[in-house]
């Protein structure tokens, strides 16, 4: 059998009251930090909206700030074209038309043969030659199949009848488009 507990039974005191600023700080607390939520959660989605038209605005698109190979290959291309198509020799002037056949197209090429036909009638007088180098291709706007640049072009000139050089600079904004893995020339505007 078991012995009674000589100890009488307690009795909870009753809390003690919290006192008036304890509960209002924990209410601030409450409160700061569901505005420090609601502010996280705010910037968050701001961040997301701008990282997202970011990526998909016109600076995301335009190739020639993004990829180093395909501006190196557009400017590459169209600064070869441009060299073969504005360089010239009278007692050969077919390297030139075959040139513009390949590399230029569209307005470029109406462009160019209204010019050809000048130079045609007047070169093999003069004994004309026509160098051409470019000395500075910037890529302005490029996507996969359409690019825009700014070119700085000299083009020296020699006539055999007088001995007379000179040298003359360009400078153009020159359209192109990829075509067949080739970079032609459509548009030729000097600036």
């Amino acid at each position: 059998m078991a012995t009674p507990d000589p100890t009488p039974a307690r009795t909870p005191e009753p809390a003690a009251p919290e006192p008036a600023g304890a509960s209002r700080r924990r209410r601030l607390l409450s409160w700061v930090a569901l505005v420090a939520a609601a502010l996280m959660l705010a910037v968050g989605i701001v961040g997301f909206s701008r990282a997202h038209d970011l990526r998909s605005g016109d600076s995301s698109r335009n190739h020639a700030l993004v990829d180093a190979t395909a501006t190196a290959e557009v400017q590459s291309q169209v600064s070869q074209a441009l060299a073969k198509v504005f360089s010239y020799d009278y007692a050969d002037p077919a390297t030139t038309q075959e040139a513009a056949a390949k590399l230029l197209a569209g307005q470029a090429r109406s462009q160019y043969d209204t010019l050809f036909k000048t130079l045609e009638q007047k070169a093999p007088g003069q004994q004309l030659v026509l160098s051409a180098q470019v000395q500075s291709a910037a890529v302005k706007t490029l996507t996969d199949s359409t690019a825009t640049l700014l070119v700085f072009l000299d083009q020296s000139s020699q006539r055999k009848t007088d001995s007379e050089a000179s040298v003359s600079a360009a400078q153009l904004s020159v359209d192109a488009t990829k075509t067949g893995g080739v970079w032609k020339v459509t548009g030729l505007k000097p600036l």
